[in-house]
Formats: C-alpha cells, sequence, structure tokens
C-alpha cells in the first residue's frame, strides 16, 4: 500500500500519482481537506501499527511500504481556518496532522520526506553548514538585526542580495540605492544578506541515488528566476560532471532526504554555489517526465 498525503489540485502529488496507475500501482490519495472525516488509531510495540478511517476506507498502516508526505499545516486549512484556531474542528485536524507525523517518523515503510529531516530548511544557516560539508561553495553571509552591521555590509565592493533564513518563500532581491532607508527594518525580523554570485543556476532533483539536473536560461539581470516578470525563462535538461552530481547525492544524504531539490549555481570560472535544498520540492516546472517516473518507482519500491 502506498499513500499519497496532501491536497488535490497539488501539481507534484498528482504527476506521482498518474505515474503510479501507469505504472498499475495502487495508491491511495489521503486528502487533507476530508480531515474532519478521517480517524487515526496507533498502537506501539515494536514498529508502530493501527490504521486510518475514512469512510469505507480502512488502511491497515502495517500494510503501508511507502507515504508520499505533502501535507500543509492543518491550522491553514479552510474548514480550521473558518471555524478557528480553538475549534473543534482545528483540534481534529491537529490529532490527525500529529498522529500521521508521529507514525511517519516510526514506520519502517520509505516515507518521502520524513517531516524531522524537512525540517532543515527552516534554518538556512544550518543548511549551509551542511552545504559546505557536502563540498559547495557557498556566498559570503551576514545574518543580522543590526542596521548599522547590515549597511556596512552590503556597502562594500560588489553586489549584495537579501532573502528570508526560514522556510518561507521570499523573493530574492538585490541590494540598490532605493533600499538605504529600510536597513532599520532588520531590528524586527532577522535578514539574510548575502554576496551575489554571477552565474548559471542550475535546478538539480536528487531522487533516491539518480540526478536530474536543468539548467535555467534567463537574463542575468533577473535576481530570482522563479519571479521573471515578463522576462522568458527556460529550463533545459543539462547533465552534470560526476563530481557535482556526487556532491548532491552526498547534501541529499547528510540531510537524510531521500528526494530532494537543490538549488545550484555555476560561475564563469567553473565553481560551483549552493544555495538551499528544499526538502519537498515542486519538481514539476522542471520535469519532462523522468523526474515524477522516477519518484514513483521510489515510491512502489518501498522499504519493507
Amino acid at each position: 500500500m502506498i499513500i499519497l498525503w496532501g491536497l488535490p489540485g497539488d501539481e507534484a502529488t498528482a504527476a506521482v500519482h498518474t505515474h503510479l496507475r501507469a505504472a498499475g500501482r495502487t495508491a491511495l490519495f489521503l486528502d487533507q481537506r476530508a480531515t474532519l472525516e478521517q480517524s487515526v488509531d496507533l498502537t506501539f510495540d515494536s514498529v508502530p501499527s493501527g490504521r486510518i478511517v475514512w469512510g469505507a476506507e480502512r488502511v491497515d498502516l502495517g500494510a503501508v511500504t511507502a507515504v508520499y508526505m505533502r501535507p500543509y499545516q492543518p491550522l491553514e486549512l479552510p474548514d480550521v481556518v473558518a471555524a478557528g484556531a480553538h475549534s473543534p474542528i482545528a483540534r481534529h485536524a491537529l490529532a490527525i496532522y500529529d498522529a500521521l507525523r508521529v507514525w511517519s517518523e516510526l514506520t519502517p515503510a520509505l516515507v518521502v520526506n520524513r517531516l524531522s529531516a524537512s525540517a532543515s530548511n527552516r534554518s538556512k544557516p544550518y543548511q549551509a553548514e551542511v552545504i559546505r560539508t557536502a563540498g559547495f561553495s557557498v556566498p559570503e553571509t551576514l545574518i543580522t538585526t543590526d542596521p548599522v552591521r547590515a549597511r556596512e555590509f552590503c556597502a562594500r565592493a560588489g553586489e549584495f542580495i537579501y532573502k528570508s533564513i526560514s522556510s518561507h518563500r521570499s523573493i530574492v532581491s538585490r541590494i540598490t540605492t532605493a533600499h538605504a532607508g529600510r536597513f532599520a527594518a532588520v531590528t524586527s525580523c532577522p535578514t539574510q544578506f548575502q554576496r551575489r554570485v554571477r552565474g548559471v543556476d542550475v535546478r538539480v532533483h536528487v531522487i533516491g541515488d539518480d540526478i536530474f539536473a536543468c539548467e535555467i536560461q534567463a537574463d542575468p539581470s533577473i535576481d530570482d528566476y522563479r519571479y521573471p516578470g515578463d522576462q522568458p525563462v527556460r529550463r533545459v535538461a543539462t547533465e552534470l560532471a560526476p563530481g557535482v552530481a556526487d556532491r548532491c547525492r552526498a547534501l541529499a544524504h547528510l540531510l537524510d532526504l531521500p528526494v530532494a531539490g537543490i538549488d545550484l549555481r555555476r560561475t564563469p570560472a567553473g565553481e560551483w554555489f549552493c544555495f538551499e535544498v528544499n526538502p519537498s520540492p515542486g519538481f514539476t516546472a522542471f520535469d519532462d517526465g523522468r523526474i515524477g517516473r522516477r519518484l514513483a518507482a521510489l515510491l512502489a519500491a518501498g522499504r519493507n
């Protein structure tokens, strides 16, 4: 039994589900929107066991061989937001989330990816140290709540950018003269400043031991290719040199991620920088079909 846990409309989950069906494999899509119709019973012995009950479905958790985890925070679900964070509906949604989270941490089944491993993305400074351990370069960085330090760091020769230090998505932006009056804002929010690295972006997906690399072809003036405005962006499949591919595998292994999305940049001099590792990558924008098929095959193989 394979479980896909998340929300309908999620493109990555839908792609994996399609590839599993094409391979003749049955998977249960556990819809988080239907949390109020679901219950989870857990027992603990040498391995966790129990069941999920959802309408006519009775899922023996001991029979689950793999689970693809893309859940949303339960307090952000529409029914919970409408009812309020302290409502019985919210308590039920949290109970289901916590039960499945605990089970996923302890089960011998393949979990892509455990939420504990995914937590590394909540601290970019921690991730940066792991990235260095794997052999990639990391841009010169300052994380501060001191406006004076921030201003001095960004006043030196070269170009600098700022971005979030957590897992919350932020638009990477270059520091310009227009930011001169905004440095005081860092007193309220620790902010990450980095020296801007010139080069070509390469997005890498590690699926098990397989590497799928995609070169981003965009105007070099774009600071964040995810938000190109009206500028064209092309994603072209490419091959990594064996040494770079090995570093990507090592990085995913160090973070205990069977599946990872890794953001690299290759400088004109051939140096490889790594900016971050996404533990729940929305891979469909980079996929020609191979990533989804390989992820489905990984889940189908399981770990039992």
